[in-house]
């Protein structure tokens, strides 16, 4: 299901789904949908991608040039691996991007060779093509809770309103546990799916910010969907970059290998 937005309304952050590796190859209805509010906001000098395949133990801020294209998936067809992304880097505005989180107070590092996992080229892939736009990664702190990932995104607020991108990568539901028992059980989804992506479509149209960054506790499904938290952590990024009078518009819902919720959020200032 794809939603139209309000172009004149959105701010530059987004969070999109990055599905599983083939979904570099089979774009479908969320791939068309990443397109398409691609090209409905300004094209930015830069964006900062936040990929749940990156994780550190301090947020670590990518500064190549020339960022290489990870693989790191493995067991998929061939042609995936002969796929690249040549984007560029930015190193000066991954200053920036350093010095805003230094400004409120967090311990940054920096990495001169990071290259871009598949939870960064392949959303960008469908979104930007021709690999125009210059990238910047940065890492996530799976050991740390959602209200860390929130202030991450508080900090870099002031950026989206500079030209530069904030981009969330992950997945509503990830478990991975349950994706290799839907395909031995005939490709079923099991419902907690579609309640979890509910539950959280629903939270983040009232503006329940609280409810959000505690969803382990408050969501019937939070647990199940998310055995681990790396792949709902730049949701609350972008939820905290798009500051609180934003108003979050799902741009595409759906569910893919019968356990991963593809929804893909951009964020409006209220009419």
């Amino acid at each position: 299901m794809t939603s139209a937005v309000a172009p004149s309304l959105l701010r530059n952050v987004l969070f999109v789904p990055h599905g599983s590796p083939m979904f570099a190859l089979h774009p479908g209805a969320a791939g068309a949908a990443m397109r398409q509010v691609a090209q409905q906001l300004p094209t930015p000098r830069a964006m900062v991608l936040i990929s749940p395949h990156w994780e550190t133990s301090l947020p670590t801020v990518g500064m190549a040039t020339q960022p290489e294209t990870l693989h790191d998936f493995y067991g998929f067809p061939a042609p995936l691996y002969d796929l690249q992304y040549p984007a560029t880097g930015c190193p000066e505005a991954a200053l920036e991007v350093v010095g805003a989180l230094k400004a409120h107070g967090f311990d940054v590092q920096t990495d001169a060779h990071r290259g871009l996992d598949h939870g960064a080229w392949i959303p960008l892939r469908h979104m930007f093509p021709d690999a125009e736009v210059p990238v910047i990664p940065l890492s996530v702190q799976s050991h740390a809770d959602p209200e860390h990932a929130y202030r991450i995104g508080q900090a870099l607020a002031t950026l989206a309103t500079q030209h530069i991108w904030i981009v969330g990568s992950g997945n509503v539901t990830h478990n991975l546990g349950d994706l290799r028992m839907a395909r031995l059980q005939g490709e079923r989804t099991p419902a907690y799916v579609q309640v979890f992506a509910d539950w959280l479509a629903d939270h983040l149209a009232r503006g329940d910010v609280d409810s959000l960054l505690n969803y382990r506790q408050h969501s019937p499904e939070g647990v199940r969907a998310h055995p681990s938290e790396e792949h709902l952590l730049p949701l609350f990024t972008a939820l905290g970059a798009a500051g609180p009078d934003a108003v979050p518009h799902a741009f595409h819902r759906g569910i893919s290998d019968c356990v991963i919720a593809m929804d893909g959020y951009a964020f409006q200032a209220k009419a």
